[in-house]
Formats: structure tokens, sequence, C-alpha cells
């Protein structure tokens, strides 16, 4: 029996038909995409900063094959299925699409989201920033949680003394009232 939360992953083409349904119904689409590899408080923390930007959040997730490609043969650590299993359950993600480039720029030229979230470290580049941009849409940088990241996580995890970096601070979320 599949969990409820799987009915927010969804096809591109089905996807882009709830867009066209959110556009008419004036809802401010929010998209961000990434590897989702291991989940940690960097990702939970810019999901929720990012859905508070719009009405609705999309996730785009790099395919099996995609976070290969981009990260090496080792990875991913958890498949795509999982991955998006994983984010589908988390209560800011509206939607989670699978895409197999390497970038999401053909996804994002279908969906035309109103804002495109990334971390503060894809600053240099953004894919997909021009088409949002031309039309009328914003990119907006969130800033990241220090010293969180995948590939840090699996890296502490194959030290042969792992243990949490205790300069590591707990991860906080500031919530308007």
């Amino acid at each position: 029996m599949q969990p409820e939360c799987d009915r927010k992953i969804l096809t591109r083409d089905q996807l882009i038909e709830i867009r066209r349904q959110l556009k008419h119904q004036r809802k401010r689409v929010v998209f961000t995409n990434g590897c989702f590899d291991v989940i940690h408080a960097g990702h939970v923390t810019l999901l929720d900063q990012a859905r508070r930007l719009g009405d609705r959040l999309i996730v785009g997730l790099n395919s099996d094959a995609s976070v290969k490609r981009l990260k090496g043969a080792q990875r991913p650590i958890f498949n795509q299925a999982d991955r998006a299993l994983v984010l589908s359950s988390m209560e800011m993600v509206d939607y989670v699409v699978i895409f197999d480039e390497d970038e999401p720029e053909s996804l994002i030229e279908h969906l035309l989201p109103d804002t495109l979230v990334k971390g503060s470290d894809w600053e240099q580049y953004v894919s997909g920033r021009k088409i949002v941009e031309s039309h009328g849409g914003k990119v907006v940088l969130l800033s990241l949680l220090a010293g969180r990241s995948s590939t840090a996580a699996i890296t502490r995890m194959k030290a042969p003394n792992n243990h949490p970096d205790s300069n590591h601070q707990p991860a906080t979320v500031n919530r308007e009232p």
C-alpha cells in the first residue's frame, strides 16, 4: 500500500497541467530543485523558507542517472523513488517532479514559476534564471545552514570515528506569527 503523500509525486505532464490551473487561480508558485540525496536540516530549512514565498512549492528532483552524472558513481545513496517519497512527506512540499536532465531549465521553462529558489551557494549561476526573470518572475537565493551538506554528511558517515561535528549549532527555523 502506497503512502498518501505519494500523490504529491507527479509526472512532468501532470505538473504542467496543475501549474496551468494554479496560474488561472492566481496562486503564486515557487520552484526549487536538487538531488536531496541525504536529507538534512539545511534542506528542511531551505524548503520551509521557500514555501513561505508563495502559495505552492514544487520541488524538482534530480533522477538517479542525473545524480550519478553530477556527483559520481557512488551516488545517489538513496534511489529517486525513496528521495521523492521523503520529500513528498514534508508538509511544506506541495509537489515533487523527477527530471532526468542535469539541470532543470527545460522543466522550469514549462512550469514558469513565479519564484525560483536556490541556496546562496548558487549565487554565480542559477539554472532557469533567465527564463523566470524574462517572464516577470524572481529568483531568490536563501542563506544556508553552515556545515550542512549531503556530501559532508556522507563523508562523516564513512569516517572510522564518525560522530556529530561538535562545531555544528542546532538548526533553528524562525517562525513569524
